[in-house]
């Protein structure tokens, strides 16, 4: 099976859904000519052409709002936002309007646009482009939030997005891009709505997301060689519809629970899951539910700082022990 990067998975789907379906149109700033922000499509122009793959101005209030109006016509935009933290300008137009479209219209008009793009800090670039609004889409009725963490789950999960009916806000990150892979070159796709469960254990379940995956695993292994806990790690890969099921199946296998999300702490997605867990497997739990979260603080600009600011895998391991003390 080919390895590809998470750069790779997320171009091979557009590219995929692009041959597939003529609907499918890629919009947003340089993702044209400049081959994307982070390159991500890159080839797209050439091989399509202008009419389907299309540079917008930067406003993302404008084009946002134009690729919602295509949508509702029959077209599948998939826009580009250069960071999710720009999602703000164009609040009205995703959450108002997209959201709402098909009750208010009593499904009689669907709105199947994807809205993609780095969604994450550890990058240094200050506390106005490194926001993780995943809770805040979530908060909303009528849209899909996706958070993948592999190459695999990328495209897969993306692929399904495309194919949606209803608008889907799929948050990547910019440190994953890199990251690679086992990806199939055979068709296949990612339901939505369904965890993974990355690693199997039976002391303690990490329930994460995100780039926060891959520090839970990396904590995982530590504590299984140097403190014999054996730990199950749960993928949610979507926030909204959330696969509660999976969860609730491994944190009555364990009876520990610690949730790892790159969020801020308060009326974070973190806080729903803990609230739904208690609720429903309460009983099954040994010891109280812990949180890991990103500090309480406006992302912080200085380089090592931030680092310790984000979920990293000590600080997951040492969330972790006191878990299951």
């Amino acid at each position: 099976m080919p390895v590809i990067s998470y750069r790779e998975a997320v171009r091979h789907a557009l590219a995929e859904e692009l041959e597939r379906d003529p609907n499918v149109v890629v919009m947003g700033e340089e993702v044209a000519q400049f081959n994307g922000a982070y390159k991500v499509t890159e080839g797209l122009l050439a091989k399509f052409g202008p009419q389907r793959i299309v540079d917008t101005p930067i406003s993302e209030a404008g084009f946002i709002g134009m690729g919602v109006g295509a949508s509702m016509l029959g077209i599948r935009p998939v826009m580009e936002l250069m960071f999710w933290s720009f999602y703000s300008v164009a609040f009205d137009q995703i959450l108002n309007n997209a959201a709402n479209v098909r009750y208010m219209s009593g499904g009689l008009i669907n709105c199947p646009i994807v809205i993609r793009g780095p969604a994450n800090g550890g990058t240094n670039v200050g506390a106005t482009h490194s926001h993780t609004p995943e809770n805040v889409l979530a908060n909303h009725p009528g849209v899909k939030v996706v958070v993948p963490s592999t190459p695999y789950d990328a495209k897969g999960l993306l692929k399904s997005a495309i194919r949606d009916n209803d608008p889907v806000m799929f948050l990547e990150n910019t440190i994953l891009y890199g990251e690679k892979g086992e990806v199939p070159t055979e068709e296949y796709v990612i339901p939505l709505g369904v965890a993974d469960v990355k690693r199997e254990g039976t002391d303690l379940t990490i329930v994460t997301y995100g780039r926060s995956v891959l520090h839970s695993l990396k904590a995982a292994e530590i504590l299984e060689k140097e403190h014999d806990v054996s730990v199950e790690v749960v993928d949610l890969r979507t926030i909204r519809p959330l696969d509660i099921d999976t969860v609730l199946a491994s944190v009555c296998k364990t009876h520990r629970v610690l949730i790892v999300e790159e969020q801020k702490p308060f009326a974070s997605v973190g806080s729903q899951l803990a609230f739904m867990i208690q609720k429903e497997a309460f009983d099954d739990l040994d010891a109280p539910i812990n949180r890991l979260a990103t500090v309480d603080a406006p992302a912080i600009y200085s380089p090592p700082v931030e680092v310790e600011q984000l979920p990293n895998p000590q600080r997951v391991l040492k969330a972790a022990l006191a878990t299951v003390a």
